[in-house]
């Protein structure tokens, strides 16, 4: 949250535009993976076991949120695309990494494409949920929304855990 609001601070309150703030945290996400390769030879999160990796990462994610914050809001007001079409954007940008991903792309690229992209998707679509209709949103507000991802966060959970539960039995049986 603090990613994303430091992007609203700068937007809103200081009137710092959105491809200026955009552009400014893709440059510092850049540099932030830049150095963390160059320092560490790897950004794989599989590999963060000292302080300093866990500064690297701890960074990239406080700059993930900002950039996300900044990159949503500009496909979504400043080009025009609408909540709507934002997300399904967004969306499709990570399907497209996933399936890179299953065909054989960088793991570590990948994740983090995918990661990094999640920000503005979930931007975009929460915008498109909460917001008032006369706004282009679905006017469902942050109640509602909130108590909807509370939902599917605790469903996909349930899945995740009787899934690798399920494969554990089966591993045991064998």
């Amino acid at each position: 949250m603090v990613g994303t609001q430091i992007t609203d601070l700068l937007t809103d309150g200081l009137g710092v535009s959105l491809y200026v703030s955009t552009s400014a945290f893709a440059v510092a996400l850049a540099g932030i993976f830049a150095v963390w390769f160059w320092v560490e030879r790897s950004l794989s999160i599989h590999k963060i076991f000292t302080r300093r990796r866990e500064l690297f990462y701890w960074s990239v994610i406080l700059c993930t949120f900002a950039l996300g914050t900044a990159a949503g809001d500009l496909a979504t007001e400043a080009l025009g695309l609408g909540f709507t079409w934002g997300a399904v954007s967004f969306g499709t940008l990570i399907a497209i990494t996933y399936m890179a991903w299953r065909m054989g792309g960088n793991a570590v690229l990948t994740f983090w494409v995918g990661y990094i992209l999640t920000r503005p998707f979930g931007a975009a679509l929460g915008d498109m949920l909460t917001q008032a209709k006369t706004y282009g949103g679905l006017g469902m507000g942050a109640l509602w929304t909130s108590a909807l991802f509370l939902t599917v966060i605790v469903m996909l959970v349930a899945f995740a855990q009787y899934s690798v539960g399920g494969n554990r039995k089966t591993q045991v049986a064998k």
